[in-house]
């Protein structure tokens, strides 16, 4: 893949990013499962944005559910990036348009207390380096027009980031069970999305574990401090304006996020 087919692709959902337009799909640039160059892409507009002074936060795992990697023609998870302006706090509102195409999931969420920069980091070295785990929900969001995506799209797209919401009540991961959580997502007050931590690749923990492995490969490893958000708990959920969104994970706590009418 040439410097200027990576060059053109970002290009493309840069403009989608600061104009609020759709874009078509970039797999006619990188290929549908290149999914290198669709780093590539990612992080030529990581790099941009951190040039204009945004602050990485962290990362999200997407793709976590088998079903979906089977739909998209993978065999292994993929990352985006967090930066610290995305944070929405629990029960606050989120902006008409601040995101395209907006849809939801639960996820549980850790917090990072020591770098883990070792690609070959073993799962007891991961637990001890938690602080602490929060209930999340992530705003997903698509700047490519009408989610048609496959792998190579959603990567290039920084893994389809959109926001995140954090709960503001800490547990340590020993309070609940990661794998077995159960989970519960509702909008307007009306189930929506159920499901459990063994949904995310048998538990948030190991997809996790991935994650860490694969930013220290990489040469961005997670810091202290980062915030990870370790894959979707049950189905994704498109929602609208005005609607009003609550996620709550056994014994971990519940989380919320409105959606401005207009």
């Amino acid at each position: 893949m040439t410097d200027g087919h990576i060059a053109a692709a970002a290009g493309r959902l840069w403009q989608a990013w600061e104009t609020g337009v759709p874009a078509a799909p970039v797999r006619d640039l990188i290929g549908a499962g290149d999914v290198a160059a669709a780093y590539r892409v990612q992080e030529t507009n990581t790099r941009r944005w951190e040039a204009q002074g945004r602050r990485i936060a962290g990362r999200k795992i997407g793709l976590t559910a088998r079903a979906v990697q089977r739909q998209l023609g993978v065999d292994q998870p993929d990352y985006g990036i967090l930066f610290a302006d995305c944070e929405v706090p629990s029960g606050e509102e989120v902006a008409a348009g601040r995101v395209l195409q907006p849809k939801v999931e639960a996820e549980v969420a850790f917090v990072i207390a020591a770098p883990l920069t070792r690609s070959d980091l073993t799962m007891v070295e991961l637990l001890g380096a938690i602080a602490y785990a929060l209930p999340a929900i992530e705003v997903v969001g698509s700047r490519i027009a009408n989610w048609d995506i496959r792998i190579a799209d959603t990567i290039a797209d920084n893994a389809s980031s959109g926001l995140h919401v954090l709960g503001q009540a800490p547990r340590p991961i020993a309070d609940f069970d990661v794998g077995l959580c159960g989970m519960v997502m509702l909008r307007n007050g009306e189930p929506i999305s159920t499901g459990a931590g063994a949904a995310c690749l048998g538990s948030p923990l190991n997809a996790t574990l991935w994650l860490a492995r694969t930013m220290a490969a990489a040469g961005r490893p997670l810091a202290a401090g980062d915030v990870v958000l370790s894959g979707a708990l049950g189905p994704m959920v498109a929602v609208a304006p005005g609607d009003v969104v609550e996620a709550r994970i056994n014994r971990l706590g519940a989380v919320s996020v409105g959606f401005a009418a207009g």
